[in-house]
């Protein structure tokens, strides 16, 4: 964990958002696998982390505005505990190491939101996401399950949101190791990439790499030849050449910090001209938006940049047509690059995102589009010194989406409709990277991971 002092001040910040009451930040408990004793790998709760630090499970964090005190509610090993998890430390010692001076047991907390309710003070909670913690919110609060999301506190949500984004230099630091985590499963992956080889084989590698050198994957990996499925979990299908691997994988450090990169190779380790003329444009529309990121811009301006270069690209190709700016503007470029630039990183791989997308991705200045494609852009909002973000654009070829806008005859001024159809065996490409807006511009996270035609190759040529 990072020193006392990191966490003193990030709650002393968050105190200073908020004009009164208690804030209820909820840890996580354990999960059952198949039977209670057999459990998932523990992961806290992002928030609780963020304020309170323990990577422990049944612990409950408080805020006291008014009174300026936390408390953290759990409860000391005893003897039955010791005998299978060995000497622990007190719980007074453990939140000493995060600057709390107040600790009591779990039971207690029930005693300690009773009071403050029979008081009237406001108990800000943000939007839960396990159902322990409904059930938790439920039993504290007297609010019946399905009404608990309607109770959240915004004020506490945008309070949150707006310290979390900003990362300080011992997250930034956290997050490049979570790249170089990435850098080896992606090198890995490419080398791996070759002709008769089964996709979990890969994945399952990829994912081994990042338990040996930190926690679990970011999330569960993304690998396929079949890239057209943009969250393709399907790991059972065999590698052959001419087609694409798009392996998007990132690694969570021991202090959960997220890396999220997307790589895209050919099987076998060479470009034919096809595979090369596509890849080339997506890389051009993510070497672009990176060089414009800088403080102030619009991520939104990003996407449609990303948008135009794809346009322009595919244009060149014969599988657009007509002017460039009409087509991004009225959206026909999204039948091939149907999702968001990118999103937040941080603790959580889509940082934040738990607590409302809109809150982290868009504010009183930027809306969300309601346009097909520019719609599932998950941050739009002006960057700020501090933000770490993902550019990750795409060109997709998706039989059933080119089939449904054929039949429905859209975008027929911008769309070759003729030569796409050729295209409908390509599969996708997507390549990603992290990025930090700094002071005056940008920062791509981490060891550079290969992606030039020339530096793929070169990794390729040498398989596994």
């Amino acid at each position: 964990m990072f020193d006392a002092s990191v966490y003193t001040d990030r709650r002393n910040r968050l105190r200073n958002e908020l004009k009164s009451g208690i804030v209820l930040l909820p840890g996580n408990p354990e999960a059952a696998y198949n039977y209670p004793a057999n459990t998932y790998h523990f992961r806290q709760d992002s928030n609780f982390l963020y304020f309170f630090g323990l990577d422990h499970p049944d612990l409950n964090g408080i805020m006291d505005i008014d009174n300026d005190k936390d408390y953290i509610f759990g409860n000391d090993v005893d003897l039955d505990d010791i005998i299978w998890m060995g000497p622990q430390p007190l719980m007074s010692e453990r939140a000493a190491k995060v600057g709390v001076q107040h600790t009591a047991p779990a039971k207690d907390l029930f005693e300690f939101v009773k009071e403050a309710k029979a008081k009237g003070r406001k108990i800000h909670f943000v939007p839960p996401y396990r159902g322990e913690t409904y059930m938790l919110l439920e039993e504290l609060l007297g609010i019946p399950f399905a009404d608990v999301r309607n109770h959240v506190s915004v004020e506490l949500i945008k309070a949150i949101v707006k310290l979390r984004c900003v990362k300080d230099q011992f997250e930034i630091a956290e997050i490049e190791k979570a790249v170089d985590i990435a850098y080896e499963m992606h090198t890995t992956a490419m080398r791996m990439a070759m002709p008769g080889r089964i996709e979990r084989e890969i994945s399952g590698t990829m994912e081994g790499i990042s338990l040996s050198r930190g926690n679990p994957v970011s999330f569960p990996i993304i690998l396929s030849i079949h890239g057209e499925t943009l969250h393709n979990h399907f790991h059972g299908n065999t590698l052959v050449e001419g087609r694409m691997m798009v392996a998007d994988a990132g690694a969570e450090t021991t202090m959960h910090y997220a890396s999220d990169i997307t790589r895209t190779v050919p099987v076998g380790g060479k470009f034919n001209q096809r595979q090369k003329d596509i890849y080339e444009i997506v890389l051009e529309a993510n070497m672009k938006t990176i060089e414009a990121t800088k403080p102030g811009i619009p991520n939104r301006d990003l996407h449609l940049l990303a948008a135009s270069v794809i346009a322009t690209g595919l244009k060149n190709l014969g599988l657009m047509k007509g002017n460039v700016d009409d087509a991004v503007k009225e959206g026909a470029h999204a039948m091939f690059f149907p999702h968001g630039l990118g999103h937040m990183m941080g603790l959580d791989v889509h940082d934040l995102e738990g607590l409302g997308e809109n809150y982290v991705g868009y504010d009183e200045e930027i809306q969300r589009s309601k346009q097909f494609g520019t719609a599932f852009l998950r941050l739009g909002r002006r960057h700020q010194p501090g933000f770490v973000f993902t550019i990750e654009p795409g060109i997709y070829f998706i039989p059933a989406l080119i089939d449904q806008w054929r039949n429905e005859k859209k975008f027929m001024d911008f769309i070759n409709y003729d030569k796409v159809e050729a295209f409908k065996d390509f599969g996708g490409v997507r390549i990603e990277d992290d990025i930090l807006v700094t002071d005056t511009g940008y920062r791509v996270l981490g060891k550079p991971i290969p992606k030039t035609v020339a530096e793929v190759e070169a990794v390729m040529a040498n398989p596994l």
